[in-house]
């Protein structure tokens, strides 16, 4: 046990002894005089607790503010416990015996709760007091020496030795004082009549009574004793009991009659009228409580009885008589308070932490809850419970219940918590209060950010506009605040071994992604990038969704004319002999478009002819064939302007010109070249010469070409072949009708990575092919059909 000595203050020196730590049963106990200065020492707590002032701190110490801890104070850097507000014994404690103030400390890491006390001790700090400071009496001169008369007591509000333990008048030959001390330990002052009064001597008598305490210093203080000297009534009142002991309950109601006191005077008449009153030894609070009647002598309840205020009182009554001079008689009355159930079990909420995270795992402390009841014995037991779907319980820890997590928690799920606190008690009948605690769920970044979709279809039209959005995708995220903060980005990939940068960047606070070139569906058809949305939590979270952008066709290609092909600038040229019939193949116009579906799908038209009586041309197949035979009166040189459109919306086109000599005979066509040449308008001689042998060298060249033409389609008929390239395809339907149409082909446009297939259905198809080597050449390259990409028709 640890003790200091402190000097008190005043003028003459005493030494107190404080008394330090006392650990019994987990009781820790502290003793200090009243009214020490603020700062002064009280203990060491960190060494009584046996901890060091580091761990103090880190174990977060504290002392509840209630009671005790509001008085003292504790010094992180040392451990000191000192007084934080001045103490008065007598203001808080009243004339109780032991004046102890509980206090609670509480540690954390793990959690302790320890109970204290401050036990209070006494100084000699207030001086006795009378009531009144002048004190009279009547006392007949019939009163024989050794009457004694009561007088009033001093008041010290200071306990013990400290109180007052005696009094003193001052010199008299016919009154001395006589001193006695009460079962109670009340001094009461006696004053005794010495020697017999003679009213005609001496009628009155001026004393100095004086009380003094025991305490150091000795305190004091005085009332004036004025003695009137009268000749009658010579017997004081006497109750019939000195004590009056009675027990009541602190719920018995008000205005009930509690009991009854009485006095008997062996005077007669008016000396023996008694009157009934509280005297001046009945503390001020008594009055409020209990009132007495003068005539009666009856105790009535005038106030509410409150076992937790005060659970006894004392009551010192007094009767006088009539008599002149009037004599009083003194009787003590001492009423014990029963207990009743009255009050309700009080819930305080301590440490109160009304944030918890939602990973926090089972058997985390949240909140200590401290139930207690005002009331004693079995009224004063109480029990407490929270509703048990909740995902808490409580822990029974000492006089404090421990609220801990007992399962999982997910803020996604609930959020907050409204936990109802029920505590009631063993009274009967039983009561109980309720207090609710908000617990709320803090987020932490659990969920990853979702998309609508792990995939997305975007179409987006050739030739757009570098710069424009082209769709947006949006994530997801059911965490709060930071956690649920979502940012997208495009993951590192390539296209056409271009990084993906080069060709879509995307807004990384809201998901839009733009174009940053204009795309060209004939040189790419599609292509998919990986789009990851990524919160701000920490540690972030991630997902990914792919986007397949499909690019569309659009009619931005002109139809291109392979065969005929103009040449230097010049049209082109074509022979025609006078012998051909109706619906001879003069020649074949072969176009191509690097356009898509209904966009490359060509059309054919003659837009201008020398004679268009003479010509026809296949709207589909691009054939020119004669309408009519040829006779004498037509032109030898005939000029046609064909005009290539495709099927687009807006349509394009392209033309050629196509120049056609007849040919007659040889002798005849020598003859026209010479007129020709004496033309200077038309040729020249040497170009005379040229155009002759141009035309009889193509004619046999055609002719060789359709002899190996017809020898190759014989033999792939008897051998079919599967070709991967498109071919333009021609089947016979009848003998007389020949080339007459052109296949509409039906064109499959598949996209890569995706299920988008489009078709365009097209005319009959034929089952001789023209090679698109034609394209590169004057020539026409036929080919069969592969059965694999066209079905020829029987």
């Amino acid at each position: 046990m640890a003790c200091v000595s402190r000097l008190s203050f005043t003028a003459i020196a005493s030494i107190f002894i404080v008394c330090a730590l006392d650990r019994i049963s987990g009781q820790i106990s502290y003793s200090v005089p009243e009214e020490m200065k603020e700062g002064s020492f009280v203990g060491n707590i960190a060494q009584d607790l046996g901890l060091s002032a580091l761990q103090l701190s880190a174990r977060k110490f504290q002392l509840s503010p209630d009671d005790g801890g509001r008085y003292m104070k504790v010094s992180f850097d040392n451990g000191v416990l000192s007084i934080f507000e001045r103490i008065d014994r007598e203001r808080i404690c009243g004339q109780t015996d032991i004046c102890t103030i509980p206090f609670e400390i509480m540690l954390e890491n793990p959690l302790e709760v320890l109970h204290g006390e401050l036990v209070i001790l006494d100084v000699n700090d207030n001086s006795p007091t009378f009531r009144e400071s002048r004190i009279e009496f009547q006392i007949s001169e019939a009163i024989s020496p050794g009457v004694r008369f009561r007088l009033e007591s001093a008041e010290d509000p200071d306990i013990g030795i400290n109180n007052v333990v005696d009094y003193a008048i001052s010199s008299s030959e016919y009154f001395s004082l006589k001193s006695r001390r009460t079962d109670e330990g009340i001094v009461i002052a006696e004053l005794l009549l010495e020697k017999s009064l003679d009213r005609e001597l001496r009628s009155s008598f001026q004393l100095v009574l004086t009380a003094t305490d025991g305490g150091i210093p000795q305190r004091s203080g005085t009332a004036q004793i004025l003695i009137n000297v009268v000749d009658i009534n010579d017997n004081p009142p006497v109750f019939e009991k000195d004590v009056y002991k009675f027990s009541i309950s602190e719920n018995a109601p008000k205005s009930s009659l509690l009991m009854k006191v009485k006095a008997n005077d062996l005077d007669e008449g008016l000396n023996a009228d008694l009157t009934y009153s509280f005297s001046g030894l009945t503390l001020q609070r008594v009055h409020g409580v209990f009132s007495l009647v003068p005539e009666t002598g009856e105790i009535v309840i005038e106030g509410h009885l409150d076992f937790e205020e005060s659970n006894s009182y004392s009551l010192d009554i007094q009767a006088v008589d009539h008599g002149s001079p009037a004599i009083t008689g003194h009787t003590k009355v001492l009423i014990k308070v029963i207990d009743v159930n009255d009050n309700a079990p009080e819930i305080k909420v301590k440490s109160l932490t009304n944030q918890i995270p939602e990973n926090a795992p089972p058997g985390t402390f949240i909140t200590l809850i401290n139930v207690i009841d005002r009331d004693s014995g079995q009224n004063g037991q109480v029990n407490c419970e929270i509703p048990r779907d909740l995902p808490f319980m409580l822990q029974v820890s000492s006089t404090n219940y421990k609220l801990i997590v007992s399962e999982k928690l997910d803020r996604e799920t609930v959020s907050e918590y409204t936990i109802n606190v029920s505590a009631w008690d063993f009274g009967s009948p039983s009561l109980s209060t309720n207090k609710t605690i908000y617990i709320t769920v803090t987020d932490i970044n659990d969920n990853a950010p979702r998309f609508a979709e792990l995939a997305y279809n975007v179409y987006v039209a050739e030739n757009n506009a570098p710069g424009a959005s082209i769709f947006t995708v949006t994530a997801s995220d059911t965490d709060l605040e930071q956690n649920s903060y979502v940012s997208y980005s495009i993951l590192d990939n390539h296209i056409q071994n271009l990084p993906v940068s080069t060709y879509i960047n995307i807004n990384y606070m809201n998901g839009t992604i733009y174009a940053l070139r204009s795309f060209d569906y004939e040189e790419l058809k599609s292509f998919k990038i990986h789009v990851q949305a990524r919160d701000a939590g920490v540690p972030p979270l991630s997902s990914r969704a792919t986007v397949h952008v499909i690019i569309l066709d659009q009619n931005d290609n002109a139809p291109v004319i392979v065969s005929p092909s103009e040449q230097s600038g010049s049209a082109a040229l074509e022979i025609l002999p006078q012998s051909a019939g109706q619906g001879y193949l003069v020649t074949n116009i072969m176009a191509t478009d690097v356009d898509s579906g209904q966009n490359a799908r060509l059309f054919y038209h003659m837009v201008k002819a020398t004679d268009p009586s003479l010509f026809i041309i296949g709207q589909t197949s691009g054939e020119i064939r004669t309408q009519r035979k040829i006779v004498q009166a037509d032109l030898t040189t005939q000029t046609l302007v064909i005009l290539v459109k495709d099927n687009g919306q807006p349509s394009l086109s392209s033309t050629v010109t196509i120049h056609i000599t007849i040919l007659q005979n040889t002798s005849e066509t020598l003859t026209k070249n010479s007129n020709l040449v004496n033309n200077p308008e038309y040729l020249s001689d040497i170009n005379l010469y040229l155009l002759v042998i141009f035309s009889c060298t193509s004619i046999v060249f055609l002719l060789i070409i359709i002899v190996l033409i017809g020898i190759k389609c014989k033999q792939d008929r008897n051998k079919p072949q599967e070709y991967t390239s498109p071919s333009y395809c021609y089947e016979r339907e009848n003998m007389q009708d020949t080339f007459n149409r052109r296949s509409a082909l039906e064109e499959t446009l598949r996209y890569p990575g995706t299920d988008q297939v489009g078709r365009v259905p097209g005319l009959p198809q034929y089952s001789v092919c023209l090679s698109p080597e034609s394209a590169k050449s004057d020539f026409l390259f036929l080919k069969p059909c592969g059965p694999a990409i066209f079905q020829a028709q029987s």
